[in-house]
């Protein structure tokens, strides 16, 4: 990708991050190259620009969060694998992330989900993988986008009633809104 198209492109996701995003001119240059060594290895895209475009973007809205960028471009690219194999939206997941956990993978709530999507310990056990690690964010992550994909079609694709399901909290909205908040207000990704 040439430097110029590099410039529009940035340009570009400037104009597009939420207002209060935390932006900077332009990538670091160690930044660019684990984004260009990732984008490489990144298997749920369609294609290269897309997976730099999104990866960048998402990257960049995490950073106030995760300051560590290998760590983010690794998280971000096991997030779009698992959401993408669940036919999940990624920015969705993110979503509910933020909710759940703020991204802190060693999370633990107060009834004993685990991990960054939050997942509830006894979901090992009806599988019969006691050994699996929820603090370990690939193991985590496929849980609970596998998790959330299911209530997401025994919803009939109601969303706040599948996020409601996730919660626990079927029959009231406060979640679920807050889940839907997050996405729209900042982890969207238009078409």
């Amino acid at each position: 990708m040439t430097a110029c198209i590099r410039l529009a492109l940035l340009c570009l996701l400037w104009l597009a991050l939420p207002a209060g995003a935390n932006v900077r001119q332009a990538p670091e240059p160690e930044l660019r190259d684990l984004l260009q060594r990732t984008v490489s290895e990144a298997d749920s895209f369609v294609d290269r620009y897309d997976a730099e475009v999104w990866l960048l973007d998402m990257s960049t809205r995490l950073s106030r969060y995760m300051p560590d960028a290998q760590a983010r471009l690794t998280l971000l690219k096991q997030v779009h694998h698992e959401a993408s194999k669940a036919g999940l939206k990624p920015d969705l997941v993110l979503a509910l992330i933020h909710v759940e956990s703020r991204f802190d993978r060693f999370a633990i709530s107060s009834v004993g989900a685990q991990g960054m999507m939050q997942v509830m310990t006894f979901w090992k056990a009806e599988l019969g993988r006691e050994q699996d690690n929820l603090t370990d964010n690939a193991t985590n992550l496929r849980y609970g986008c596998t998790i959330l994909s299911y209530y997401l079609k025994k919803e009939n694709g109601d969303l706040n009633r599948a996020l409601a399901r996730y919660n626990g909290s079927l029959g009231k909205t406060t979640y679920s809104g807050k889940v839907v908040g997050y996405w729209q207000d900042y982890w969207y990704v238009k078409p």
